[in-house]
This record gives structure tokens, C-alpha cells and sequence, in this order.
């Protein structure tokens, strides 16, 4: 997911619920009017409506926020893995380690570079959170091929490499903050998740959500005003959709 791009269903939350304080406008200056006898169709309970949809969305745009960066902070994190993987074989090569551990260690960076299995070994570019399991999945077979090269490397008393970024020390650090940079994720999915949740449930709950509501009293203004009336034509300009995609 990108931090600086706004998706379509986003912007389309945005709009129903800009739409909806106009049409709470357009009621108020029908004065005396505009006088439902269903509660939820009255002025307050639909300003009360309009700002929880408001706050709702506001607080799933914060935690996408935060479920963004720990995403991007993954992906920056493993960006250097493949490359450093190779490395590690390089200098384990060269480092008078027995061939059958070599072999063993070159088999596991052939799943960390992705070329056993393609499919499910390649690290994602991109995230979605309809493919959220599909990719953590991914992420996480790459930290338990990681762990294991290094496994293979505490083996051999004969790997005493002089590069700093190739020691034991370091390969731990790195795996410590894979594992960090993967739980992140993880953990700021599950209250953007919830936020989505509660968002949808107040703007497309069929019977009291945002949408319905604003249904419900553009039909009040019809039956009050008539459909050709220009009140009626003032409200039924105002468009709301239901967004399949959250």
C-alpha cells in the first residue's frame, strides 16, 4: 500500500459522508418543513450520524497510516536480504567450511533469493490488505530460511569472516530486526482492520448506516415536496454508494 496515494474506495467514503453534511444543510433550510416522524431522519440524530462517520473514517485513515509505514519499514528492511544472503555463501565458500554444509547453505539462499518456488518465496512489492495472509506468509518463510543459513553458519568454527556486516553478531542483529519489522506489520494490521470495521458498519449498515439514512430522507423530501419539486432536485443531485472495496 502506498502512504501518498488515496484509493478509490477511500476517496468514495470521503465523498458520502461530504455529501451527507450537505444534505443536512439542504433539511435545515427547509425549516419548519422538514419534519420527519422517524427519529433517525431528524436534524440532530443526523448531525450525530455525520460526525460519527466522520470520526470513524478519520481513525481508519490514521491506522492505515500507521499499518503504511510499518509496511514500508518491512520492505526497506528486507530489501538487502537477497543480496546479503548471497554474500554470506561467498564468504562461507571461501572460509574452509566441509562441501555438504556449503551445499546446505546454497540451498537455503536459493529459497531466500526465491528461485526454488517463485511463487510463495518472493518477497511482495506490494501489500493489500485483501492479500494481507498471502504476503505475511511470504515474509515469514524468508525470516525462517534466514534464521536457518545463520544456523548453519554457527556451525562452522571455520566461518570467521572479516566484514563486519557478514559476522555472526550481525547476521543476528539483522534477524532480530526482520523479525521486529514483521511483527510490526502484523500488529498495526489488526486495529486497521477493526477501524475499517467500525467505519463500514456506520456508513453501510443497511438499516441504520450513513448511505440508508440518506436514502431514507431523500424519500421524506419527496413525499413532503413532491419529485419535482426543486427541493427534491436540490437533494437527489447528491450521490452515495455503497464501496465494496474497504
Amino acid at each position: 500500500m502506498s502512504t501518498t496515494t488515496k484509493s478509490t474506495s477511500e476517496t468514495g467514503h470521503a465523498k458520502n459522508i461530504a455529501h451527507f453534511l450537505q444534505l443536512i444543510s439542504f433539511c435545515e433550510g427547509y425549516e419548519e418543513n422538514y419534519n420527519p416522524i422517524k427519529e433517525t431522519l431528524k436534524i440532530i440524530p443526523l448531525k450525530e450520524l455525520h460526525n460519527e462517520a466522520q470520526e470513524r473514517l478519520n481513525i481508519t485513515k490514521t491506522q492505515k497510516v500507521t499499518f503504511d509505514n510499518a509496511t514500508n519499514n518491512r520492505r526497506v528492511a528486507f530489501a538487502d536480504l537477497k543480496q546479503l544472503s548471497t554474500k554470506i555463501i561467498n564468504a562461507l565458500s571461501v572460509s574452509g567450511a566441509d562441501t555438504l554444509s556449503i551445499n546446505n547453505a546454497k540451498s537455503i539462499n536459493k529459497k531466500i533469493q526465491g528461485k526454488s518456488n517463485k511463487s510463495t518465496n518472493s518477497t511482495p512489492d506490494t501489500e493489500a490488505t485483501n492479500t494481507i495472509s498471502t504476503s505475511q506468509q511470504s515474509y515469514d518463510k524468508q525470516i525462517d530460511n534466514f534464521s536457518n543459513l545463520i544456523e548453519i553458519l554457527q556451525q562452522q568454527t571455520s566461518y570467521t569472516p572479516n566484514e563486519a556486516q557478514l559476522k555472526i553478531d550481525a547476521l543476528q542483529t539483522k534477524l532480530q530486526d526482520l523479525q521486529n519489522k514483521n511483527t510490526n506489520v502484523t500488529t498495526s494490521y489488526i486495529p486497521y482492520s477493526n477501524a475499517m470495521l467500525a467505519r463500514n458498519e456506520t456508513l453501510y449498515n443497511p438499516l441504520t448506516g450513513l448511505v440508508q439514512t440518506a436514502k431514507e430522507v431523500k424519500q421524506y423530501v419527496k413525499s413532503v415536496y413532491g419529485p419535482n419539486s426543486k427541493q427534491y432536485k436540490q437533494i437527489s443531485a447528491l450521490e452515495f454508494k455503497k464501496i465494496k472495496k474497504y
